[in-house]
């Protein structure tokens, strides 16, 4: 393995720091936000040919506004990060909880209808001569021969 090569230019001198640069580096910030910077990669792990892990990296750096107009606005609805989403979650929330109490409520009504239907019913005779309907079948497959 060979040594690295010294690099041979000449010497960077250092710029005192002072309002030019500092306005230079608003300038590039503000272009930067203004216009938008997407940084991406991915990164993959094979072994033998299988793949065992991806990463997908994606940075993007750009204004609220300019997110906003490229439809960006995840932060507007993640609850961590926004009171307005937490309410909206919870309401949500309650919302379904009120219809699924509603529909519980509905098949215990009706449930409590039916068991109060058979109870109403007089039990049925076995001496009573009515043969039902599946003794009838039986006995006509078997007694017609």
């Amino acid at each position: 393995m060979s040594e690295p090569t010294p690099w041979r230019g000449e010497p960077r001198q250092v710029r005192p720091s002072g309002g030019s640069s500092s306005a230079n580096l608003a300038d590039v910030l503000e272009r930067v936000l203004d216009k938008g910077v997407v940084i991406a990669g991915d990164i993959k792990i094979n072994l033998l040919d299988i793949e065992l892990l991806t990463v997908k990296l994606r940075l993007l750096v750009a204004s609220v506004d300019k997110a906003k107009e490229m439809g960006i606005d995840w932060w507007e609805h993640d609850p961590a990060l926004s009171s307005r989403a937490s309410r909206r979650e919870d309401d949500e929330l309650a919302e379904e909880n009120r219809r699924l109490r509603e529909r519980i409520a509905a098949l215990e009504e009706h449930r409590a209808a039916e068991v109060t239907a058979a109870d109403a019913r007089p039990p049925a005779e076995e001496g009573s001569g009515a043969p039902s309907p599946a003794r009838t079948r039986e006995e006509g497959d078997h007694g017609a021969a």
